[in-house]
């Protein structure tokens, strides 16, 4: 049978989950994930965990946050005084904003922390710095 290779186009259905057992996303309602095996499409670990897999079989694997969406770096976290916000601007924490930087790109950072005074923005991915469990089954090799 069969087995992926780097360079192979996969379909793969997925469920990943926390250390807490909190799922974050799944393939399972949807069409099957279809990527190329390193391709750069999917986090690293992912992309590993589909080597010498073959069609029909299912695996569990946990990905260290290197592997994923690497470590929560404190540089991507900023104070922004409020005033730079409309006065009239509902925010919340856990709320997501498309914010400019300096050299024209976009970024979404979320909000962390709310005072009078500031508004605390993460540009970390909200999976940053964890551990992801991936339950992966291949369905095909295109």
């Amino acid at each position: 049978m069969a087995q992926a290779k780097k360079g192979d186009i996969v379909k793969v259905h997925y469920t990943g989950t926390l250390d807490d057992g909190t799922m974050f996303d799944t393939s399972a309602d949807r069409e099957p994930l279809e990527f190329t095996i390193g391709g750069g499409q999917v986090i690293p670990g992912f992309d590993a965990a589909m080597l010498d897999m073959a069609p029909g079989e299912i695996k569990v694997v946990v990905i260290p946050a290197d592997e994923a969406y690497g470590s929560h770096s404190k540089e991507l976290v900023t104070d922004v005084d409020r005033d730079h916000f409309p006065a009239d601007m509902e925010l919340e924490i856990g709320q997501q904003l498309q914010v400019g930087l300096a050299d024209g790109q976009q970024a979404i950072v979320m909000i962390v922390d709310i005072t009078d005074a500031a508004v605390t923005l993460d540009a970390n991915h909200p999976l940053a710095g964890q551990a992801l469990t991936f339950e992966l089954e291949l369905i095909e090799i295109v």
